[in-house]
């Protein structure tokens, strides 16, 4: 094997490939970047057998030559060593070439490293999907949607179904829903689906859509999503996304949302989110981070924490309007952050069906994202 390719091009696909290569696998050769040469361009991958990341790169792209391939071949080089290499070259070009079967040397400029690489049939071979269940969404709304919904799966293991994502298509509809068990975040969005994929039901982890997401680009580019009973992939120009879906039945989180509720209120999304961040100063030194709202005269809105070692703190913001019962409740503050930061638009509507019931967060005007808090019993 034998090429030279632009220094910018091979940086990014290795930059995008070292997302799904893990240092603490069981498997030795995945902690590798495999590196396939044709006459077509230069192939990256990395895996840590749950994600997979495929990049290619073309010998050209607009009619400017990236890549000249002298002789065909592929290797896998350790991928820690590889890519420090790559960032660090001093030229703009790079030439890689495998001599003695497995002996690779990376030249540029005057700079020439010698890496001692694994033999590629080694290497696992990445899934082969039917590509029956296809549906696309524009990479900025992807990368919108896993924004909205990532931050609220679960961290612990007790229960694996919830460290992912579920993605439910009906209708030419996708719903998204993260929860914890102590929150809930849903997106929804209208999808083409040329009436291939009439439903679907899966959970994707949490840490592959984080990964994805650095990987998007903001822009309205379609991204074509294949869905399987084990794996999805997410084809974007030149990468391949791959990851394994985890196994087990997502709980029916649709009786947890409310349909009434007893007290509406009316805040700027802006202005609450700032004095809730004050009010949770003092509330992050005690063990749960709570902060507690209530309803005053006039559409006032009273927001308090307190921590005996330290003190305490009370703020007074305005509501736009509140609607229905005088209303006291305690929440984590993170979690209200959390779900503030996630939620478009100036102006949202908070809607509590009582002190100790689950209560929820929409933008005004716009039921396509939902915020669900479980409050927290101070009273």
């Amino acid at each position: 094997m034998k090429f030279s390719i632009q220094k910018d091009y091979l940086v990014q696909g290795v930059q995008d490939v070292m997302k799904a290569v893990s240092s603490r696998t069981t498997i030795p050769i995945l902690t590798g970047i495999k590196i396939v040469a044709t006459r077509e361009g230069v192939t990256l991958t990395g895996s840590d057998s749950d994600i997979s990341i495929e990049s290619f790169i073309p010998v050209e792209e607009a009619g400017d030559e990236i890549v000249e391939v002298k002789e065909t071949g592929s290797i896998v080089l350790q991928a820690r060593f590889f890519s420090e290499i790559v960032k660090k070259l001093p030229q703009d070009n790079v030439e890689i070439e495998v001599v003695n079967q497995l002996q690779t040397v990376i030249r540029s400029g005057k700079a020439e490293f010698n890496l001692n690489a694994i033999d590629a049939e080694e290497y696992p071979h990445l899934p082969q999907l039917s590509e029956e269940h296809v549906f696309t969404l524009p990479a900025d709304l992807l990368k919108h949607i896993i924004r909205q919904t990532v931050f609220a799966v679960s961290t612990s293991e007790t229960r694996p179904i919830l460290t992912g994502v579920n993605w439910k298509i009906e209708n030419d509809e996708l719903h998204c829903i993260a929860t914890d068990s102590h929150r809930l975040a849903f997106r929804k969005c209208s999808i083409d689906t040329n009436n291939q994929l009439p439903t679907a039901n899966v959970v994707i982890p949490g840490k592959s859509l984080n990964e994805l997401s650095k990987i998007l680009d903001d822009t309205t580019d379609h991204v074509e999503i294949v869905m399987t009973e084990q794996q999805v992939l997410f084809k974007m120009k030149n990468i391949l996304f791959f990851s394994r879906l985890l196994d087990g039945n997502y709980p029916d989180t649709s009786r947890l949302i409310p349909t009434e509720s007893k007290t509406d209120i009316y805040l700027n999304s802006k202005e609450f989110l700032h004095a809730i961040d004050r009010a949770s100063l003092l509330a992050r030194e005690g063990r749960n981070n709570v902060v507690k709202f209530s309803t005053l005269e006039q559409g006032t809105i009273e927001i308090s924490s307190d921590s005996p070692e330290i003190g305490k703190v009370t703020e007074e913001i305005q509501s736009e309007k509140i609607e229905g019962e005088d209303l006291k409740i305690s929440f984590s503050a993170k979690f209200m952050m959390d779900a503030l930061k996630a939620i478009d638009g100036s102006d949202v509507k908070i809607s509590f069906t009582g002190a100790m019931r689950p209560f929820f967060i929409q933008p005004v005007n716009d039921d396509k994202t939902l915020q669900l808090i479980l409050p927290v019993r101070t009273y």
